[in-house]
């Protein structure tokens, strides 16, 4: 009896641990937003980069917008403005989703120890975070979905899908 409390206490503070991270991680990539939005520096977003930070794009060769600013090639001030509307941490993993004009877009920010490690952006797609980690035996045939996207206007036009395994 002792053996299951024991084991039901790791896991209650594991699973606090890993809320508190979350929160951290959230918390880092709201920061980030903000200083992009011209409430910070840019020297505040290098220090949340990892420095072989890895990036994956998803949309348009014209839609590379996260990257000319985070490499220096575009201004703050010039250019596409990045407000999520929404953000929500899952694991390691913080994803932001937002629009601005005619694009849709979404924002996967991968954190270790509380430094950006992987970046992936996403534009005008509709995007499913799905968990395929080894589930329990109720729910061993399903794919547990995490998040899913909620872009606007899309009943007037269809975006393509990709799943997101993480």
């Amino acid at each position: 009896m002792k053996q299951i409390a024991s084991s039901i206490e790791i896991s209650e503070m594991e699973a606090e641990r890993n809320e508190k991270e979350e929160m951290e991680n959230k918390e880092t990539v709201e920061t980030l937003y903000k200083a992009l939005l011209g409430q910070g520096k840019m020297d505040t977003v290098a220090k949340m980069l990892a420095s072989d930070l890895e990036w994956w794009f998803h949309g348009p060769p014209q839609c590379q917008h996260m990257m000319r600013i985070l490499t220096g090639e575009t201004a703050l001030n010039n250019g596409f403005r990045f407000e999520p509307r929404s953000l929500t941490a899952i694991g390691d993993c913080v994803i932001a989703e937002g629009w601005e004009g005619k694009a849709y877009w979404v924002h996967v920010w991968t954190l270790k120890n509380g430094l950006i490690t992987q970046f992936r952006e996403y534009f005008n797609t509709w995007l499913v975070v799905r968990d395929l980690r080894s589930q329990t035996w109720q729910n061993k045939l399903q794919n547990i979905t995490l998040w899913q996207s909620q872009p606007r206007d899309l009943y007037r036009r269809s975006l393509p899908g990709l799943v997101l395994a993480i």
